[in-house]
């Protein structure tokens, strides 16, 4: 099975999350996952996406919202279609107020327009709770490795549940 980690990172912080959101994934057997920074266009395998049965797209947070970029792509690539596709989204924040849920928010919304159905694991999978989506904190971001590796395993183990052979 195919998991994409689809992201925006201009200062490495939601690059490293994304690394540690890999590493859950790959505790799940036969899992295939590539990470793909929308800043680095040769990184994005559209390829590997439409074969992808789970998408998690991380962003900065700014200004309470998705980085630009990735609302740049959700608004003009219409040639990669997400329908269908189970996915979730992570944040990174330069502080505890900065909007880093909002973000999240805007991603899932934008999510469920292009069809993919959202999860998150929620209160569902038990403690820690993950109720939108991971956020790490600037300062704070190898401490938040375990929970962001976590995710990565909830979702894995998600999509094996939906779309794995019976």
């Amino acid at each position: 099975m195919k998991i994409t980690v689809l992201y925006v990172s201009v200062t490495g912080n939601t690059e490293k999350m994304a690394g540690y959101i890999r590493d859950g994934i790959e505790e799940t057997d036969d899992m295939e996952v590539r990470l793909m920074n929308l800043n680095q266009k040769e990184t994005v395998d559209f390829s590997f996406v439409k074969d992808s049965s789970a998408i998690i797209i991380g962003t900065p947070a700014y200004v309470a919202d998705m980085s630009w970029q990735l609302k740049k792509w959700f608004d003009t690539d219409w040639n990669c279609n997400l329908a269908g596709k189970l996915g979730a989204a992570f944040a990174t924040a330069n502080c505890m107020h900065g909007g880093a849920d909002l973000a999240i928010s805007s991603v899932l919304r934008h999510m469920l327009v292009k069809g993919i159905m959202v999860y998150s694991s929620g209160a569902g999978c038990g403690r820690p709770f993950i109720h939108l989506g991971p956020v790490a904190l600037k300062d704070d971001l190898d401490g938040k490795r375990e929970l962001f590796q976590l995710f990565g395993k909830r979702i894995a183990q998600k999509d094996v549940e939906l779309f794995g052979e019976k």
